[in-house]
């Protein structure tokens, strides 16, 4: 009897406690971003407003709209880590992934906003006063996002997660806008009325751009796409095992799981049980030529593309 037959093995993917503790170190690391933001946000909207800087102004509600992200991530990973259901049987991982697309509406939004206020001041010609304070806002932004932007990437590296990723990389982008807002205010004090809305304009330049790669990452996430290198050195991994003639490589990623499916073909008369012995020896090659992968998934096929003889 001919059969096809899937051997499916998460060997060399996270244990149980390892998972636990990517997670937490997440959810460590909204809280803390979340802090910290709510910091550097309150006291740049508390001087703008006294100083009446659009570009301060504009800055400091995007690191306060960063806050409400947070909240958006923290959902995410508290949804992923649930167990697969009858309905969800790949689990919630791609939680993280939808999270996500929320980071990047608030990061279109906060373009919207910095964009419109920049234009009614330029229109109207105000002012802006106590311009040394101001300044000092502008830095305390740049030192506040530097760090929270730092200590982002590095949790985004260790747990693999690309929405930290983008969280990490939002946060990089709020140290250039604070920068705007400084060059804006510098330009202000130097008599160019106009350098205040101006900056803003540049900062609101500096989000659409952050915007767009950030929704690039995560609808290329959730159109299971995959660096086409990964795969060409997964199926480079396998080929080279005696006994395997050619192998089908696919892969797609789960929140920040990357799932590898391999089809390989084997010497004709391969029994399925020696099929399936091959199986740890797979995932090992696929493992040391693709780092990133958590998961995979062997199916032998007979040179015919059949089932394996029992």
């Amino acid at each position: 009897m001919n059969a096809a037959r899937t051997v499916d093995r998460v060997a060399g993917a996270l244990s149980e406690a390892e998972e636990s503790a990517h997670r937490r170190a997440a959810n460590r690391a909204v809280g803390v971003s979340a802090a910290g933001l709510a910091a550097t946000g309150g006291i740049e909207l508390a001087l703008a407003i006294f100083t009446g800087s659009v570009a301060l102004l504009g800055d400091a509600l995007h690191n306060l709209s960063d806050v409400s992200t947070s909240f958006v991530v923290f959902f995410g990973f508290r949804v992923s880590k649930r167990r697969p259901s009858a309905r969800y049987g790949y689990g919630y991982e791609r939680a993280e992934d939808i999270a996500g697309l929320g980071v990047a509406l608030v990061i279109f939004a906060s373009a919207i906003f910095a964009a419109y206020v920049s234009y009614q001041k330029f229109v109207s010609g105000a002012g802006t006063a106590h311009l040394t304070v101001a300044m000092v806002a502008a830095v305390i932004g740049m030192i506040g996002n530097l760090g929270v932007a730092q200590y982002k990437r590095v949790v985004a590296r260790r747990i693999q997660s690309v929405t930290m990723q983008a969280e990490a990389t939002h946060s990089w982008l709020d140290t250039l806008s604070s920068l705007g807002a400084l060059v804006g205010l510098i330009g202000v004090s130097l008599g160019f009325r106009w350098a205040d809305p101006v900056a803003g304009f540049a900062v609101t330049l500096f989000i659409l751009h952050v915007a767009y790669e950030v929704t690039s990452e995560i609808v290329h996430h959730l159109m299971d796409g995959v660096d086409p290198d990964h795969v060409e050195a997964a199926r480079r991994s396998i080929t080279a095992l005696p006994g395997i003639q050619s192998a089908t490589v696919r892969g797609r990623w789960m929140g920040r799981s990357l799932v590898v499916e391999v089809e390989g073909t084997l010497d004709g008369g391969t029994a399925l049980h020696a099929a399936q012995k091959r199986t740890a020896e797979v995932e090992r090659a696929v493992f040391a030529a693709v780092p990133e992968a958590r998961r995979v998934t062997w199916i032998p096929r007979c040179p015919d593309g059949t089932g394996l003889a029992e």
